[in-house]
């Protein structure tokens, strides 16, 4: 009998006695081509074949490469299995932008509280370049001076002269600008009580009428008996309303 591979056309010429009656898978050798081949099937008219055939069988077998295809019976196919489709990470949000606000955000808190201080620290300077300010200051119940002429180490203590009480009252006075300034003539020094009632007050004049900028002059002033119910004791220009 003529087989003839559907694939290529390639014709083989086999004893069709040597087919088993259910037929069998064969191969086509130059192509690969597999099918199953039924005993009974019809005879094709004789053509010469192109290439000589394969043994048949095991030993005399036409198509050798027939024993190691796969059949599968007519009511089954082959089952294609599908790999599961991988698991896709879920993207992690990106720290570096996080980070950047953070430090910017650390870096601006850092700012403000180094302003804050330096306002705090060097205020009498502004207060004396820029005077609107002394407002702001004491809202926040911070004391000032504008003039720009300030106080700077006052003490007191008490003293006995001639077996008589002497309050002895010391300290600098401080060009605080950035500018020469002139020097009140009246420093007004007020002792008052527990209750801050005022008990009696004295005035002296400085020993210098202008200072420099960062310049300063000490001062000294004494009351002899001081009453004794004084528990506060302020220094300030007797023209300073505050």
């Amino acid at each position: 009998m003529i087989l003839t591979c559907s694939s290529c056309g390639t014709r083989y010429s086999v004893d069709g006695s040597k087919l088993p009656a259910a037929g069998r898978v064969v191969r086509c050798a130059k192509c690969g081509h597999s099918w199953h081949q039924v005993a009974d099937a019809p005879s094709e008219p004789e053509f010469p074949p192109e290439q000589s055939p394969i043994p048949a069988e095991p030993g005399d077998d036409p198509f050798p490469a027939a024993a190691a295809a796969v059949s599968y019976p007519d009511s089954l196919s082959p089952t294609r299995t599908f790999a599961p489709a991988p698991t896709v990470a879920k993207p992690r949000a990106a720290i570096g932008p996080i980070l950047a606000v953070v430090a910017g955000w650390v870096g601006l808190i850092a700012i403000v509280l180094l302003i804050a201080a330096a306002a705090v620290r060097y205020r009498q300077d502004i207060a004396a370049i820029w005077p609107q300010s002394a407002g702001v200051y004491s809202t926040l119940g911070l004391h000032v001076n504008t003039s720009g002429i300030d106080f700077r180490q006052v003490d007191y203590h008490r003293e006995s002269e001639d077996g008589q009480a002497v309050l002895a009252v010391s300290g600098m006075i401080v060009n605080a600008g950035p500018r020469e300034l002139p020097v009140p003539q009246s420093v007004r020094v007020t002792l008052s009580d527990a209750n801050n009632h005022e008990l009696y007050h004295w005035t002296f004049k400085p020993n210098a009428t202008v200072l420099g900028p960062g310049q300063s002059v000490p001062f000294l002033t004494r009351l002899s008996s001081p009453p004794a119910a004084a528990r506060h004791l302020e220094v300030r220009f007797a023209n300073d309303a505050s």
